[in-house]
């Protein structure tokens, strides 16, 4: 028997991602976004209102990045989704974390996540059902210590999820198959 549950919001695992921009004088704002994905191959859609300072820095730069958050910093990237830019102009610097320019978009990239996805903004989307923020990735770059030759190796990544139905952070490690290879077993 199946039980109607008091929610509307119910996909898991929800994608814990760290949008970062620089503010109007330089220095640098994160947020956590979990309603993000790929639009395309290069693409990435996050569901972002205008009220975030992210997305006005995002029109304004032209540009974002966005990093996979990580088991390791859990605390930093709840406290980037606690926190709002437009109330705590010191918000990334409470963090402790540390970031380097990109090279390719005029965005900073947090050195303590692992994997990082280097965006220029495309357009930012207002109707009643649009996508907000969509970015093309130019440039992906991961951390040595999760890559195994030339490929990252997403069980050294201990990438965290969101769990909407309990609001918990849960780690995404364990392989459990071949995508596009598993399934041939049932084709005839």
């Amino acid at each position: 028997m199946r039980k109607i549950l008091k929610q509307t919001e119910g996909i898991f695992p929800m994608p814990v991602l760290m949008v970062a921009t620089y503010n109007e004088d330089g220095s640098i704002n994160v947020m956590n976004a979990a309603w993000g994905t790929m639009q395309a191959r290069d693409n990435v859609v996050l569901q972002l209102t205008e009220s975030h300072k992210t997305v006005q820095n995002i029109k304004e730069r032209k540009a974002f990045t966005v990093s996979i958050a990580d088991a390791a910093h859990v605390v930093e990237a709840d406290y980037f989704g606690l926190v709002s830019g437009n109330h705590e102009s010191k918000k990334f610097e409470n963090s402790g974390m540390t970031t380097t320019k990109s090279e390719t978009v005029d965005a900073p990239v947090i050195n303590e996540f692992p994997i990082c996805m280097e965006c220029e903004f495309i357009e930012y989307q207002t109707n009643t059902y649009g996508c907000g923020v969509i970015g093309k990735v130019v440039r992906i770059t991961a951390d040595e210590s999760v890559m195994n030759g030339d490929t990252i190796d997403m069980s050294l990544v201990n990438a965290i999820a969101f769990d909407p139905y309990t609001h918990g952070y849960y780690k995404v490690m364990e392989r459990v198959g071949e995508a596009f290879k598993d399934g041939l077993q049932l084709k005839r």
